[in-house]
């Protein structure tokens, strides 16, 4: 169990460089020295390291320039340290894979730094940087400076954590030469507030995700009360929001919301305060934290398959740790965990052709999947063009319609996705635990059925207020 890090360079060997390749293949630099990079000059080590592999870039880069194509460069930005260490594999080899399946790459190792090579955009040679958080948005923001300023990138993809995307889409202002498509970040107010020109969402917030959930729980289930446990920042009461405003206006009540900071190892003292007058517990943790919260709820007597639902970061591989408990849990997901479509059986058999130690069946590993397959095909678009502020690719992307492993996706006037939101159940198959669809939401949009908009409070520890009334439409 791993409490949050305060300091973003953990005791793991990492890859760090550019690997030499023929002007055709893909150069793959590392911006990561330890496990994850210092943000701080005050890492000389590190420092160096990193001018060493700017300095070989740019060798590498001008030599490609001249054999092709000018190269393209992206950054991909993730977590590689603190309570979401374990969603570092699945962000970058689902960005990865996006590179291998649409851009021609060929992955070159199973670690999640390893390079891809071969890939290219109408001769433009592709390079992929690496860029490591902690979750928290100051190390996130020293990581897009170091991956935009630093290496030069043309294209940002990236972060992953709530708090992290509202720092980046605000420093992504102060870039308006670079273009930035999220990765998983899901707090509401980083397209619908900060709305930055050239800041992208393919995947949706977090409150579309749980489109459906508060539904099921007050129909389904029969819930009447249920009381919120989640950690405390954007993304948990992002996703709050969405229940909250879809199960309320059903008649449904929200006695207590209990928040907790991000990377507390024993949530006993927590749970304890949960009351116990309601139907059930709305989970809203991610990580390390999912664990830690489940297992404190299992010891004081709960029964998470049968009084929890899940946010969509619980409905991942990395809670079946806790075991068959889980069996029965139902949550909200941007992607339909355990689907039978034909799109989806093709990405998950692809996926694990490549990569068979990563679990294909995460949000953050289908988004970030997603998110470069957005950039890849916007650049094949414009020809490689990024000439003019990358105005061109802009303009693509924005009209871009592409269908994703979890479904087709539209961009509203904020840049933010138009898409369906899947309810899904943790349940037992022939190998373990794994999912299933139960009900499938289509063309969710931030508006959340016109329950939000940009004059609404922004989602915090008590907004939205729980309200009565017009639930969206498919809820009625």
């Amino acid at each position: 169990m791993h409490g949050r890090s305060t300091d973003p360079t953990r005791g793991r060997s990492r890859q760090l460089g550019l690997l030499s390749i023929a002007a055709a293949a893909v150069l793959v630099v590392s911006a990561c020295s330890g496990a994850a990079p210092t943000a701080s000059p005050a890492a000389p080590a590190s420092a160096a390291a990193t001018a060493a592999a700017n300095a070989a870039a740019a060798g590498a880069s001008t030599a490609a320039a001249t054999a092709v194509g000018s190269p393209i460069k992206i950054g991909i930005l993730t977590t590689c340290g603190g309570p979401f260490v374990s969603f570092e594999a699945e962000s970058f080899s689902g960005a990865k894979y996006g590179l291998i399946k649409f851009a021609g790459g060929t992955a070159a190792g199973q670690n999640p730094e390893d390079q891809v090579t071969g890939a290219s955009v109408d001769g433009h040679p592709i390079q992929i940087y690496f860029g490591c958080s902690d979750a928290t948005p100051d190390v996130a923001v020293a990581q897009a400076r170091q991956l935009v300023e630093g290496q030069k990138v043309d294209i940002l993809l990236g972060p992953l954590s709530g708090d992290e995307g509202v720092a980046v889409a605000n420093y992504a202002k102060t870039q308006p030469n670079v273009t930035f498509v999220n990765g998983t970040s899901g707090a509401q107010s980083t397209t619908l507030a900060v709305k930055a020109p050239n800041f992208f969402r393919f995947g949706g917030d977090g409150a579309q995700w749980m489109a459906g959930l508060g539904t099921y729980a007050y129909k389904t289930l029969g819930w009447r009360k249920v009381a919120i446990l989640g950690e405390d920042y954007s993304y948990p009461y992002t996703q709050a929001a969405g229940f909250v405003a879809e199960f309320c206006s059903l008649g449904g009540k929200i006695p207590q919301r209990t928040w907790v900071p991000l990377g507390v190892s024993d949530y006993s003292s927590y749970v304890a305060q949960l009351p116990r007058d309601v139907d059930g517990i709305l989970l809203l943790t991610g990580g390390t934290d999912t664990i830690a919260a489940e297992k404190s709820y299992l010891q004081l007597g709960g029964n998470p398959g049968k009084k929890m639902l899940g946010g969509s970061s619980v409905m991942d591989p990395t809670s079946f740790g806790v075991g068959d408990s889980l069996v029965g849990l139902v949550g909200g997901s941007p992607v339909p965990l355990g689907g039978t479509s034909p799109e989806w059986a093709d990405y998950v058999n692809g996926f694990l052709s490549v990569y068979p130690k990563v679990p294909a069946d995460s949000l953050f590993t289908v988004l970030y999947y997603d998110g470069m397959q957005a950039i890849i095909q916007a650049l094949q678009k414009v020809n490689g063009d990024l000439s003019n502020g990358e105005t061109a690719f802009r303009a693509a992307l924005t009209n871009l319609n592409p269908t994703f492993p979890n479904g087709s996706a539209t961009l509203d006037a904020n840049r933010n996705s138009i898409q369906p939101a899947y309810v899904v159940q943790i349940v037992k198959t022939s190998s373990g635990l794994g999912f299933k669809v139960l009900e499938t939401v289509k063309d969710v949009s931030q508006t959340f059925g016109g329950l939000f908009g940009p004059n609404s409070p922004t989602p915090s520890r008590t907004q939205p207020a729980c309200t009565a009334g017009n639930p969206p439409p498919w809820a009625k």
